[in-house]
């Protein structure tokens, strides 16, 4: 195989890549672990039986995921129930984790510190949860946008309308760091939503309410919760400084990816200028005693972190696209499982994933993390609803049936949606090419969602409002005036919204345009694609002959497009590139479209002469012409998806 036909193979396949949705929206579903009869009454009475179910989840998990390690603990009626180390927090130096001792990063977990800190400041009066957050701000302002302007009510419940932008989330030298409200300053995102009105998960948001707690207070947002938080819980191996002090670095576990059948060790995880998003590093006993806080209204011990009527406040409902469905508390995300209301939070990194769950009406608590990139998504959900299936069950689900003659109007849900945590401004918009959410119809009428290589099926319950047909979730749907469907939202994800899409805005739509663009630029350049062209278009009469620079202005302006593709499929398919920044690669890449329409300018006048004066055969003509209209379309293509420019 030649050279130029090994470079159209390996094009073809990233633009069949391309073609392929990778995300879905909903944690994949399948037991990887027995589940036993349990002999004991429910709710959490052994220790000894709690500690092995346990030991047998996180057994499987770890292998079949490849975790290195993991940090555990649990809480009932205000002490510590369970806390635990699993695997290795050094695999090449052999060093085992301690849940007492051994620090993890817990990702968004974090934010929940940063919450109950201005709670704090809610309660002494210095913050009003539904004040215009610029009156609180001295250095920069959030824009105007719209009527209404952002609260710290909006912050807690991700709805003050921001889009999300994850680029340079991470940085690899400690010198690059920047002090919080300067970092703020420079990144305010886009308002592209009415505050109050839909939730778009924000660690923009997150931070600057963690600002707002430094400038209310007068101390950096780590001094802060260190004397108003950690200090009187005792969580001395808490804190949300980049580098880790001194004292902890020994004991901080290292974050691992698995591949080749080996563990590799990475830096330490230096999050930039948004350390109150998820920067904290902390152990499992720890957090355990944050829970134990919670749970018993803001008191730990003889210690107060928060009044009770404060720490009721917290746990109460904030926000719900739906009343029907789980939603935003201040702060906690509600959660809801086998008839049981609880309060959550999620955490990643790049390297670990982390949930926290608490359910105040039992008095418990669960925590728990990974140290290793195979612990995202499944492990810790299935962790925690195996540990609520065995100790806190519910009865099964009966089997629903969609009601009768629903099947001839299922048709108005079905379609694509696109979630509301996304980037409208910049190129990184092109994400929403690969993630919507696709919801069709089974031949029964129920919907059908994805979730992980499956799919679940909803039946319509009460107007608008699904459940699982042989589970617990939920989901609602919301309608406009004209009763069409124009939102989808997910119970167990309150902290987003799903905003059903046009035709025009789906992958079914752009990606054959890509394809289709992608082959005509080939046709110009590699066989087999050139060969076929060339037979089709074989005439014995020929022609009038061409000036070779018009092949030339083709061959060049497809070249630049097909490099652009080829570069732009290596970084895309893996987003990593961008968590620490712009490559140089991709800025040098967003310059080979404008070469690209120097070039074309004489791809358009040889189009012009070519049919004036009969150039080549007709079949010929109409080729070229198509080259002119596929870069034309590659064009719009590019913009749509603000990849014309350097929107970044």
């Amino acid at each position: 195989m030649g050279k130029q036909n090994r470079i159209a193979l390996v094009f073809c396949i990233l633009v069949f890549m391309l073609s392929v949705n990778l995300v879905s929206q909903e944690t994949e579903t399948v037991k990887v672990f027995p589940v036993e009869e349990s002999t004991e009454q429910p709710g959490l009475t052994d220790v000894a039986d709690f500690e092995a179910f346990v030991d047998g989840v996180m057994r499987v998990h770890m292998v079949s995921k490849h975790i290195a390690g993991a940090t555990f603990s649990a809480v009932k009626d205000g002490e510590i129930f369970l806390s635990k180390g699993y695997g290795l927090a050094d695999v090449t130096a052999g060093k085992p984790v301690y849940a007492n001792k051994t620090l993890f990063r817990p990702g968004s977990v974090s934010k929940l510190i940063g919450w109950t800190a201005v709670m704090q400041l809610v309660e002494q009066g210095k913050i009003e949860l539904d004040a215009d957050v610029n009156e609180y701000l001295k250095e920069f302002k959030i824009p105007e946008a719209f009527e209404q302007p952002v609260t710290m009510a909006d912050l807690m419940t991700h709805t003050p309308g921001f889009e999300e932008y994850m680029v340079g989330t991470f940085i690899k030298k400690v010198e690059n760091l920047k002090p919080l409200g300067e970092y703020l300053a420079e990144a305010v995102p886009a308002r592209v939503f009415p505050p109050g009105e839909i939730a778009a998960y924000s660690n923009y948001g997150s931070a600057l309410a963690g600002y707002i707690v430094e400038v209310v207070s007068g101390v950096s947002f780590e001094e802060y919760v260190e004397q108003n938080i950690f200090l009187p819980l005792g969580m001395n191996r808490s804190t949300f400084r980049q580098p880790l002090p001194e004292q902890l670095e020994e004991d901080m576990s290292v974050g691992y990816v698995y591949g080749r059948g080996e563990y590799t060790g990475q830096e330490f995880e230096l999050i930039s200028g948004m350390a109150p998003a998820g920067a904290m590093s902390t152990t499992a006993e720890d957090m355990a005693k944050f829970m134990i806080a919670h749970l018993q209204l803001g008191r730990f011990g003889d210690i107060r972190i928060l009044e009770e009527g404060t720490a009721r406040l917290m746990q109460r409902r904030l926000f719900s696209h739906d009343n029907r469905i789980s939603g935003n508390a201040h702060g906690f995300w509600e959660w809801n499982y086998n008839g049981l209301r609880g309060l959550e939070h999620g955490g990643d990194t790049e390297l670990f994933h982390s949930d926290l769950v608490i359910v105040p009406d039992l008095n418990v608590g669960f925590f728990v993390s990974y140290n290793s990139v195979g612990g995202g998504g499944a492990p810790r959900g299935q962790l925690m609803n195996a540990i609520f299936d065995r100790y806190f069950p519910a009865a099964e689900p009966e089997t629903l049936q969609p009601p009768e003659g629903f099947k001839k109007r299922a048709g108005r849900f079905a379609g694509t949606y696109g979630s509301s945590r996304t980037n409208f401004t910049t190129f990184v918009k092109l994400s929403q090419l690969f993630t919507g959410l696709k919801v069709a119809v089974s031949k029964d009428g129920s919907l059908l969602i994805p979730a992980g290589k499956n799919s679940r099926q909803y039946v319509e319950i009460e107007p608008l409002l699904f459940q699982e047909k042989n589970g617990q979730r939920l989901l609602a749907f919301r309608e406009d005036s004209k009763g069409r469907i124009t939102h989808l939202f997910i119970g167990a994800s309150p902290h987003q919204a799903f905003i059903k899409q046009a035709w025009h805005q789906t992958s079914l739509f752009h990606l054959p345009v890509l394809i289709l663009v992608s082959l005509l630029f080939l046709s110009v350049l590699v066989w087999p694609i050139g060969a076929l062209r060339r037979k089709i278009c074989k005439s014995p009469s020929g022609g009038n002959p061409a000036p070779g620079t018009a092949r030339w202005l083709a061959g060049s302006m497809s070249a630049l497009c097909v490099i652009f593709l080829l570069g732009g499929g290596v970084l895309f398919t893996n987003p990593n590139h961008f968590m620490v920044g712009i490559p140089f690669i991709f800025k040098a890449l967003l310059v080979l479209p404008f070469l690209a329409a120097v070039l074309a300018l004489g791809v358009l006048v040889f189009t012009f002469l070519g049919w004036i004066k009969s150039y080549w055969i007709g079949c010929s003509r109409v080729h070229y012409t198509l080259i002119l209209l596929a870069f034309i379309a590659f064009l719009w293509f590019l913009n749509y998806w603000n990849l014309l420019g350097f929107k970044y």
